[in-house]
């Protein structure tokens, strides 16, 4: 969880170049990826929170592994869904939902284990699968602003 915590000091530091853009990169800014990373964690928590740990059932999944093995998400392979894409957003919703995300994640810590959500490539992730991803997927769009930003 601590991980989490330092991705998400390391959104809010990239806040303030939001608008920043490298078609090279991305086709999206920074604030989009801001915005997306944000979206899925807060949709992932909300998700282990309703979900019925009693349902959740270990199913073997080739991309999952891939991802997992090598903690890497290859760039440019995957659509996000549309319940994560972005559509408007300024400072202060960037802000509201990074708020939403550190109180999520809290709330996370204490889930039961087998909480899970179903992810659309992956399938159903449990909490401590869940986690991981996060973190993996957090860490892929922060990788891709600093490329748009230019530190790296």
């Amino acid at each position: 969880m601590k991980k989490m915590e330092v991705l998400l000091k390391r959104i809010e530091s990239v806040i303030p170049m939001q608008e920043k853009l490298n078609p090279d990169i991305s086709q999206s800014s920074v604030g989009w990826h801001i915005e997306h990373s944000l979206l899925t964690i807060n949709l992932i928590i909300e998700g282990l929170r309703i979900s019925n740990p009693r349902d959740y059932k270990w199913k073997f999944n080739l991309s999952r592994m891939y991802v997992f093995t090598f903690n890497k998400i290859p760039r440019g392979r995957a659509k996000a869904p549309k319940v994560v894409v972005p559509k408007e957003f300024d400072t202060g919703t960037l802000k509201k939902h990074l708020e939403k995300a550190r109180v999520g994640l809290v709330d996370l810590s204490k889930m039961n284990p087998g909480s899970y959500f179903v992810h659309p490539y992956f399938g159903k992730l449990n909490k401590k699968q869940t986690i991981k991803f996060l973190a993996i997927h957090t860490g892929h769009h922060l990788a891709i602003m600093d490329d748009i930003i230019g530190l790296k």
